[in-house]
C-alpha cells in the first residue's frame, strides 16, 4: 500500500502539536514577554538575552506543563474534528474537499479547540509571565494542574474561560490559517510536476501556512493575551483592551509579530513534519474498516 492511502488518527494532531511544543516553547515565551511589556523598548534577542542573565536558560521553558495542556486539549480538538470530518466529507463526495469547505471546517474545528484550550491558554500565559511581576504580586503555580486548581479555588470557574472569545476568535483564524491552506497548498504543488508527498512537499507546505497563519492572527494573539494576563479589574470589556492597545498606535496591535513568526512558523512546519510521519507510519489504511 501506498503512504498516499494512510489516514491519520483522530489523536495524531495533538501528537505531533505536543512535540511541536517541546521544540518552540522558548519562542512562545518571549513572544508573551515582549507582547505585556509596556513600552516597545526591548526587541526580541535583548529580551532572550535578558531572561538568560537574570534567571538562568532553564527559565526559557517556564510554563512548559502549561503548554503542554493546552495542546493535549486546544490542538488535539482541533485536529481531530477538522481530520475526521474532511474524511468523512471526502468519502460522500467521491473526491478532494472544496477549499472552501475545509476553510469553514477548519473554522468550526478552531473555535472548538481555542474554547476547550481556553483554560490551559491561560494557564500558559501567567505561567509564562509570572517571573516578570514582583515577588509579592507572583502566582507561583507550580505546574499547569495547580494553577488551574488555583484559579477554580481563588477566582471562581468563571475565571478559567477569561478570555474565551479572543482566544476563540484567534483559534477559528490560525486553524484556517495552518489546516486548511496547509492541505490546499499541499494539493496545489502536487498538482505540479516538482513536488512529491515527501518531507520537502510538507516542509514547504507547513511554512506558507505558518506565514498565512502569523498574519492572520497577530492582532487577535495581542488582545487575547492582554486579556489572560490581566488583573481583575484592569480592563472593563474586549473594548477597553483593543482601545487601550489602540493608544500605542496600529503596530501596536502587532508587537512581538516577529517572534511570534519566529515561533508559529517553526511550531507548525514541526508540527505538520510530525504529523506526517505519524500519518505515513502509524495512520490507519483508507480501505481498512
Amino acid at each position: 500500500m501506498s503512504d498516499q492511502k494512510r489516514i491519520a488518527r483522530w489523536y495524531f494532531g495533538g501528537m505531533a502539536s505536543c512535540g511541536a511544543a517541546c521544540c518552540t516553547h522558548p519562542l512562545d515565551l518571549l513572544k508573551v514577554h515582549l507582547q505585556t511589556q509596556q513600552n516597545a523598548t526591548v526587541g526580541g534577542g535583548q529580551m532572550a538575552m535578558r531572561i538568560i542573565r537574570t534567571q538562568g536558560f532553564l527559565a526559557l521553558y517556564n510554563g512548559l506543563s502549561a503548554s503542554l495542556l493546552r495542546q493535549v486539549t486546544y490542538s488535539t480538538t482541533r485536529f481531530a474534528i477538522y481530520e475526521v470530518a474532511k474524511q468523512r466529507m471526502a468519502e460522500s463526495s467521491g473526491g478532494p474537499t472544496p477549499f472552501y469547505q475545509r476553510a469553514a471546517l477548519a473554522g468550526f474545528a478552531g473555535a472548538c479547540g481555542g474554547f476547550v484550550g481556553t483554560p490551559g491558554d491561560m494557564i500558559n500565559v501567567r505561567m509564562q509571565n509570572d517571573i516578570k511581576l514582583p515577588a509579592d504580586q507572583r502566582r507561583n503555580y507550580k505546574h499547569a494542574l495547580d494553577g488551574l486548581y488555583r484559579v477554580f479555588r481563588e477566582e471562581g470557574l468563571t475565571r478559567l474561560f477569561r478570555g474565551a472569545s479572543t482566544a476563540t476568535l484567534r483559534a477559528v483564524l490560525i486553524t484556517i490559517g495552518q489546516l486548511s491552506f496547509y492541505d490546499q497548498i499541499k494539493l496545489t504543488l502536487l498538482d505540479t510536476p516538482y513536488f512529491e508527498d515527501n518531507i520537502i512537499l510538507h516542509f514547504t507546505s507547513s511554512l506558507s501556512a505558518g506565514a498565512i497563519a502569523t498574519t492572520m492572527t497577530q492582532p487577535v494573539d495581542v488582545i487575547k493575551t492582554r486579556a489572560m494576563n490581566a488583573t481583575p479589574g484592569e480592563y472593563r470589556n474586549l473594548w477597553h483592551i483593543i482601545t487601550h492597545t489602540a493608544k500605542g498606535g496600529p503596530l501596536a496591535f502587532f508587537k512581538g509579530y516577529i517572534p511570534a513568526f519566529v515561533r508559529l512558523g517553526p511550531h507548525t512546519i514541526i508540527t505538520f513534519l510530525f504529523f506526517e510521519q505519524l500519518r505515513q507510519n502509524f495512520g490507519y489504511l483508507k480501505d481498512a474498516k
